[in-house]
């Protein structure tokens, strides 16, 4: 795309893995910051407020999970272009994205405020953390058409290799909610006391100005060659290949969301101080996350171009070079988080029963570690050799089908302890992350035999 820009196809997988991952890590190291500065400013509202942040999460989690279904069919679709050297299809790609984006956001916010109460009040029929949590959800998806816009324009900058400008968005998004959470919730001068609303509106404050920002970089790329307006008139073929690739996305992610839902509504059989205690510690287990999140990207966006230019053996490099840096990191973490779990739990509460039901969970997760980037790196492999209706598939049987049944039997049929719901997970994930990277490792065999076969023809 221009002088500075890394070459995807042909620069070392490892120093790509280093430019690409490590600033997306750095990213979303201050992407979960942001969200640890929300859960200290709720519990200083009250335990409720902390109890209805928590809740919050799998609603929440369906505007993050269309965005990143958009993003990553966006990223996929995009890369795969620049791997054959259409970069004309890629701009217009991007264009389409971004009307349909507008588009969602329109629908997400109309659905969500209708649907909200309900789902909220199906983990939990409390009146009153259910009013705090709508209270802060209104406030979201009104503001929704920031997030997704932003997600989306970013995905160019993915497919090209700059996760750096928005790695400069979340680290000034969170200076910018130090600030803003308290002026809103607490209120100062003609700014009125929002409480939990205050957390909401600091959150589509920074959005809107790291999507102005974010459009400002992609400006600056080659991109804007082909971005006229006659791009942004809907084209069929392009829309079907973008929601092709970014439904299935979407809703492997939403089936993260409803996965979590689950979870939380069996938590929520122990009482709120048991939910607080399980949002909390999730917040701190997602810090050791990041480097591997860094490394779901950088594979995204090198396998899509990789597999556009029909490079499959340097798709599989890339794979197993991910897998050993992700695997033997969070290894390393699993035992950081095990002897670190009270302390960290006891930095956002000093209420003994959340911190006992937070310790609790991060002990058993920290077994659970090591298999992770199995699915994040191989979700990323599957999404960009544009097979995102695989992932979709996985998301569903790891984290609803399979929970679903496991959690109801133990803890109604069996009457098991608050431990036991994480004791399942962990079987769970263990079997399906050898599943996955089978799974993987034959669709890798598959693309190879079908492109020599593909030679074969042709010659």
């Amino acid at each position: 795309m221009s002088k500075n820009s890394l070459n995807l196809t042909k620069d070392p997988i490892s120093v790509l893995f280093v430019k690409i991952a490590i600033p997306s890590s750095v990213g979303t190291v201050f992407m979960t910051l942001y969200n640890l500065v929300d859960t200290y400013f709720a519990g200083k509202i009250s335990a409720e407020a902390l109890a209805a942040l928590a809740q919050t999460f799998p609603v929440y989690f369906i505007i993050i999970a269309i965005g990143v279904g958009l993003s990553i069919g966006t990223t996929s679709l995009i890369a795969n272009a620049l791997g054959e050297k259409d970069q004309k299809k890629g701009s217009y790609y991007l264009a389409q994205s971004i009307g349909l984006s507008i588009i969602t956001s329109i629908l997400v916010s109309l659905v969500g405020i209708y649907f909200g109460p309900s789902i909220i009040l199906l983990m939990n029929d409390s009146e009153v953390t259910m009013k705090l949590s709508m209270e802060y959800l209104n406030i979201i998806f009104l503001g929704s058409i920031f997030i997704l816009v932003q997600m989306t324009m970013n995905s160019s900058l993915s497919a090209i290799g700059d996760t750096k400008s928005n790695r400069n968005v979340l680290i000034v998004s969170f200076f910018l909610n130090i600030l803003l959470n308290p002026l809103f919730i607490f209120g100062y001068g003609i700014i009125p006391a929002m409480g939990i609303k205050g957390i909401a509106v600091s959150t589509i404050t920074s959005q809107a100005l790291g999507t102005f920002y974010i459009i400002y970089k992609v400006y600056k790329t080659e991109f804007k060659e082909y971005l006229y307006l006659q791009c942004f008139k809907p084209k069929l073929k392009i829309l079907l290949d973008l929601l092709s690739q970014g439904i299935p996305a979407a809703l492997g992610m939403m089936m993260i969301s409803v996965g979590v839902f689950i979870i939380l509504f069996f938590i929520s059989q122990y009482g709120d101080l048991a939910l607080a205690g399980y949002g909390t510690a999730i917040r701190y287990e997602q810090i050791f996350l990041l480097p591997v999140l860094g490394l779901n990207t950088a594979v995204l966006s090198m396998v899509g171009q990789n597999f556009g230019a029909k490079n499959i053996e340097r798709v599989e490099e890339i794979y197993n070079k991910a897998l050993y840096f992700g695997c033997t990191f969070m290894f390393v973490c699993g035992f950081v988080i095990y002897f670190t779990a009270s302390t960290a739990v006891g930095l956002f509460t000093d209420d003994p029963e959340v911190i006992k039901y937070g310790t609790m969970y991060l002990q058993i997760t920290a077994l659970m570690e090591p298999i992770y980037p199995i699915f994040f790196i191989s979700n990323a492999l599957i999404q960009g050799i544009k097979r995102a209706n695989i992932v979709m598939l996985l998301t569903f049987g790891r984290m609803v089908f399979m929970p679903a049944i496991v959690l109801t039997y133990l803890i109604f049929y069996l009457e098991s302890s608050f431990a036991f719901v994480f004791w399942g997970l962990l079987i769970i994930n263990w079997i399906f992350g050898i599943f996955v990277f089978m799974l993987t490792k034959r669709l890798i065999s598959k693309e190879k035999k079908r492109m020599i076969n593909k030679l074969i023809k042709e010659y």
